[in-house]
């Protein structure tokens, strides 16, 4: 995996991150710390990043697992070391699933292999963080299921 950042110019903290896929995005400081506030925060990407890693295995997991997922979200709640390095010493994951008659115990399943065993950010940031994850299942009645056919 390679990555590439490059500071935008002079005149703040941005800075462009580019992806060794093709992709980019802006980066961008506090105003109290030099930057303009016109992208998220190198941290707030890593945590970003978590749950996104985290949300994919859910979904992959519950796909695998034959259920009907519609919907995945993460809601993720950090706190930091008050000392440099700011470290996250906290992290809880709330995930809301949506879908048609997902079972709850394959739902939990998906979320503790996801933390366990699969994404490699959450059980890296695990190293100084004190992890947590809840979940909330909504039924999704708007269309037929792929498995009714």
């Amino acid at each position: 995996m390679e990555a590439k950042v490059s500071w935008t110019g002079t005149s703040g903290m941005s800075f462009l991150a580019e992806t060794g896929s093709g992709h980019a995005v802006l980066m961008d400081g506090a105003p109290e710390g030099g930057g303009h506030n016109l992208a998220p925060r190198p941290m707030e990407m890593v945590l970003l990043g978590t749950g996104g890693c985290s949300a994919y295995d859910v979904v992959l997991i519950l796909r695998k697992g034959k259920q009907d997922v519609r919907g995945c979200e993460v809601k993720l709640s950090a706190e930091r070391a008050s000392t440099e390095p700011k470290v996250f010493t906290k992290i809880h994951f709330h995930f809301v699933v949506t879908g048609r008659n997902l079972k709850p115990n394959l739902v939990e399943r998906a979320i503790a292999l996801s933390h366990e065993k699969y994404c490699s950010a959450s059980i890296m940031l695990a190293k100084t963080a004190e992890m947590s994850h809840s979940y909330e299942i909504i039924e999704d009645l708007t269309l037929a299921s792929e498995h009714d056919k």
